[in-house]
This record gives structure tokens, sequence and C-alpha cells, in this order.
């Protein structure tokens, strides 16, 4: 190990202490508190601490599972199956680790966990109350919570990932190697449990803004646990808006001194203030901010609008963060491993490179149901800026709603339109065919439901008929099957249970062990493992030819396998299954009928890194 993480492991000194930074927002939402909480994770790993991370939501429901993508973008799936806020996202592919469900809070996980211990009578008869019971539930899950090692990733890099890296990977590599045998993510049962020492920091987002209702006995619970685990134990950081107005063009601090003065009334005293902007914040701002909110100068920092977000963290640390946040938690400020951050800084550059330089895009069309929110497909867009830098290739998106490119027939709603919306509708049918037509590739990633499914479908056929690279995704693979089988088996009418109970053909069907009343928690969740059944596949090419692969997965409804002799023998190829041989987990079209045909039951997406 290098002498940094020598001294980050002198650090956590005898007993081990855990530090506790917490990131909140004021002025409104969307000002990027899950970058920034990202950002000092992945900085104080740098400097060779291990870090943990934990996300607040304080909506009432009990995970991100029910909750539609229009609502809050994607439900990111966790390893142990947790369907969590996709903030978590950003934190495993930034500090390149690996949390579970309890690293995301919500209130109605709280209220839960507090009704169930009254319904056990372990409250001996008291008013169960806020205070202190919920919150003394909320700052008991974050303890425990962080005591969890949060293990890096298991995976191969590829000799370039491996170099960008560097000594990163090098110090990953020595805890934890991977299987010669597996892809995605190494050993399923290994995947579930947490080795590795203790997290020397935790890095704590609380959702939403400073203010809400919602979020107020979490405001209150943080108050009392900066005294509970000790205040040289505990950070806060503030983020808010320092707009600049177009006409005067000053920038204007009133709403950072409100939003400072309201988070301090409550209790929680910003260690940092951060502060976001259009463009770089002057000196005479930073010293304003400074006087007004109660900090030093050297704790206001701006962050303002980048080309891409992999230069905050290089941002927020030329500005001194890291010397700010170690005074303040009195940890010795060990040089950050210069390896590690010029690694990162050469991707960021990168980035901008190929999207400036790269030549002319490659258009991706994502065929799905969500498209009027790009965040409800967050992993994939970030899976397919992966793939895009890895081939120095810049990528355009191109959003195409399935609804748009079913005909009129298709649309139930059809009957109940006026003339002016039908010459609409058909307007979109037109101009959504020509986009996908114009596309180099098709993507037709997950969804549930039945709006839709028909235009799925018959962009499937599309892309299989005439040779456009084609990539399926969850619904995607069992929309593939169902136009496969109706196409080219000769299956008439075939179509998943979920669609249409009265199908001759469910080629797509209930997973008998799955709930039908219950909704949240209830599909077949998280990472499982997949066998390769042969040798020459695409998939298992692409992933180095090992012999199985794990992946995660949230899905209700599977390939019947009654039909996949009748589809084998039609020509689709189901090249990967579960551990019982009954679950179909990857078809493909052999490269003598199609350039690339391939999709998946899981969401390779959310390993991507």
């Amino acid at each position: 190990m290098s002498d940094t993480s020598n001294v980050a492991a002198d650090a956590a000194a005898k007993p081990h202490t855990t530090r506790y930074v917490v990131t909140n927002g004021g002025v409104l939402s969307g000002l990027g508190k899950g970058v920034i909480n990202s950002s000092v994770g992945l900085l104080f790993r740098a400097m060779g601490y291990n870090v943990t991370a934990i996300k607040i939501d304080p909506y009432l429901n009990v995970d991100a599972g029910t909750m539609s993508p229009f609502e809050h973008g994607e439900v990111f799936v966790l390893d142990d199956g947790g369907e969590a806020d996709l903030d978590l996202g950003n934190y495993e592919r930034f500090m390149d680790i690996r949390l579970g469900r309890d690293n995301n809070i919500t209130t109605g996980k709280i209220y839960k966990a507090v009704i169930e211990k009254e319904r056990q009578g372990k409250y001996l008869g008291k008013t169960v109350q806020v205070i202190p019971h919920i919150c003394n539930e909320i700052q008991d899950w974050i303890e425990r919570v962080a005591k969890v090692p949060a293990v890096p990733l298991r995976y191969r890099p590829t000799e370039e990932a491996a170099e960008a890296l560097g000594t990163c990977a090098a110090a990953d590599d020595s805890s934890s190697s991977s299987s010669s045998n597996s892809a995605g993510g190494g050993d399923s049962e290994q995947q579930t449990e947490s080795s590795g020492p203790p997290p020397d920091i935790c890095v704590i987002e609380l959702g939403g803004t400073v203010g809400d209702i919602e979020s107020s006995p979490f405001i209150e619970a943080l108050r009392q646990f900066q005294f509970r685990v000790g205040v040289e134990n505990f950070c806060s950081i503030h983020v808010s808006l320092v707009p600049q107005l177009g006409v005067v063009g000053e920038q204007k601090t009133k709403p950072t001194q409100h939003s400072v003065r309201t988070v301090r009334g409550l209790g929680l005293s910003p260690d940092v203030i951060v502060c976001r902007s259009s463009e770089p914040l002057t000196a005479d701002t930073k010293r304003k901010i400074s006087m007004h909110c109660h900090v030093p100068p050297a704790s206001v920092l701006g962050c303002h609008d980048v080309t891409n977000i992999f230069h905050v963290p290089l941002l927020l640390q030329s500005q001194g963060l890291m010397q700010v946040l170690c005074r303040r938690l009195s940890l010795p400020v060990p040089p950050l491993q210069d390896e590690c951050l010029a690694a990162w800084g050469r991707f960021a550059d990168h980035v901008d490179e190929v999207r400036e330089n790269g030549g002319p895009p490659v258009v991706i069309a994502i065929v799905g149901k969500y498209t009027g929110l790009a965040d409800s497909y967050l992993s994939v867009i970030k899976a397919l800026q992966h793939a895009s830098l890895q081939a120095n290739k810049p990528l355009q998106i191109r959003w195409i709603c399935s609804d748009d490119l079913q005909e009129e027939v298709q649309n139930p709603a059809a009957a109940t339109l006026t003339a002016a919306q039908k010459e609409q509708a058909h307007k979109l049918y037109v101009e959504s065919w020509k986009a996908l037509r114009s596309a180099d590739g098709v993507l037709v990633p997950g969804g549930f439901g039945d709006r839709g499914v028909e235009g799925k479908v018959a962009a499937i056929r599309y892309a299989r008929k005439q040779q456009v690279p084609f990539l399926g995704i969850c619904l995607g693979m069992q929309a593939a099957v169902i136009e496969y089988a109706r196409n080219v088996a000769g299956l008439k009418n075939a179509h998943s249970e979920e669609m249409s109970k009265d199908t001759p053909h469910k080629v797509v069907i209930f997973m008998p062990e799955i709930s039908r009343t219950h909704m949240g928690g209830t599909m077949r969740l998280g990472t499982r493992r997949s066998l390769f059944k042969c040798d020459d596949s695409i998939t298992g090419r692409l992933y180095g030819g090992v012999k199985y692969i794990d992946e995660r997965h949230r899905h209700r409804y599977e390939v019947n396998p009654e039909y996949v002799p009748q589809l084998e023998e039609a020509g689709l190829r189901f090249v990967a299954q579960d551990e019982t041989g009954k679950r179909m987990e990857v078809i493909e079209l052999k490269e003598d009928d199609h350039p690339f045909f391939v999709a998946t039951q899981a969401h390779p997406e959310f390993k991507s890194r």
C-alpha cells in the first residue's frame, strides 16, 4: 500500500472512530447535492480512507420501488435487492463501492421500524413521539449503517480501464480479487456479505430542501447526532444557489444568506458552504457570504457549471475542500493519491475531447415509455456514455416514446381523440419513425404495464429486419421474445401475460413465487447469477469468455420455458440461463443472421463504471 493509505490507516485510531460529513441543501432542489456528496466521498477515498455513503429521502414511501419514474427518476437496484434513489447510483459510480438497501433511509422505513417496535411493546408503555423515538431511530440507523464496510465492486477492468484507475484499482485489487470464471461483480453470495475494514468516513446526503416540513425530523435527528458522535467527528456542508441576473450581471448572495439562516436556526450550522452558480464565484461574493453566514472565507467554495460532472471533484479540491474537512474532523491531511486524481482528471478531459473532437456521433435511439424525463433511464445513459468513451466515439441519444410508434388502431384512446388530436398523433407517429430509421442502433429499456408495448415490439421488428444493432433490457428482452414469436415462430397474437390475459400464446408469464397482491419489494430483485450455455455467444465474448455473470435484476415476469424449444427451433438463441436452467436470461440471434441482436433480462447498466 502507498504512504497515503498508511497515513489514512493511522487516522483510524484506537478505538476506531467514524467521521460523518452531512450534505444538505437550500433555496431549491436539483442543485447537485448528490454529485457533491459523491465528490466528497471520492476525494476521501483518494486520500486512502474507507468510505461509505447514506442517502436520506424524506418521502413516506418505504423505498423507491413503487414510485413512477416520472415522479422520482429511475429506481436504482442494489446488490441485495434494495430499490433505491438514483443518487445511490452516483455514489457507486463515483466511489466504486457497493451499497445496500439500508444505505437509503426514507421516512417510510423509519416510521415502519418505530411502529413495529411499538407493536412489540419495546417502548415499555411510553407515548411514542417524533422526539425522541423517531429521531432516535434515525440516529440508530445512521450509526448502524456507518459501521458496515462498503467494499469496492468486484470486476475485471480492461487494460485501458486499469491504467486509468491507477493506484485506486491496485488498492482495491489487493483487498478483493475477481474470480477468473465470472464477470459483472464476482460471486453472488460474497456480494451480499460485507467484509473489510469499517468505514473511516460516512458521507450523508439529506434529500430535499432545508425548511421542508418532510425533512424536519431528519434535521432534528442530525442536530442531536452531532453531539451523540462528538462535534469533532461531525461536519455539515450546505449547498446553496448564487444566481446571476442577466440584466445586472451581479452574483446575488441573498438566497444563500436566507438559506443558511434557516439551517442555522434549526441547529445545523454549516462548516462549509458550496455555492452553485453559472459562473465562478468572485472573491467579493465569497467574502460577502463568509461575513453574513458565519464561516471562514476558505470554507466558501464555488461550484459553477462545468462541461461534465467529472470535473466537480477536481474543482472542489482545487479550492482546498479536503484541507477544510480534515481540519474540521481532526484528521491528518495525507497527500491525495496523485495518480488517482491525475487519472480522474485525464478521464474528465477525455469526456470533453471525445464530445468535441470524436467525429460524427453514434446515434442511439432509446425507445421507452418514460422518455419525458431523462432521469428515468439515468443508469442506461451513463452506461452508454461509458461505452462511447471506451470506443472514442461521441454519443447522441435520440429519445423516442414507444407510444408514438404505435398505429392509431393500437392506441386504446384513439376513439376519444378529436380530429386535431388525431392529426397531432399522426404527426408524432411519422416523426418518431423517421427518427428511429435514421438511428445507428436501437435500445429498448425496461418498464412495466401495457402502455407503449406495441411500439416497442414494432421498433424491435424494424431493428431485426433492417439489420440495425439492437439491445433489449428487461422488458426489452420480453418484447423481443414477443416479436420473434409472432413474426418468425408463427405464434399468432403471442404476448405477455402482463399485457394480455387472454392471449393464446403466453410466451412471457408471471413468475410463480411473486406476490400478486403486494407491489413493493416483491419482484425478483438484486444480483442473480446467469450461466452461459455455449462458448460462441456474443454476450459471453463481450464479458471476456467467462462461464457465468452476476448482474442485478428487477422483474415480475419471465420467458415461458414451455415455448423455449419452439423459439429455438425458429432461430432464437437462449445463450444464458439461471442456475436452475429454467429462467432465460440472455437471448441473441446468430451473427450470420444479424450483426448484433442481444437482449438480457438483467440490468447490466447498474454495474457499469
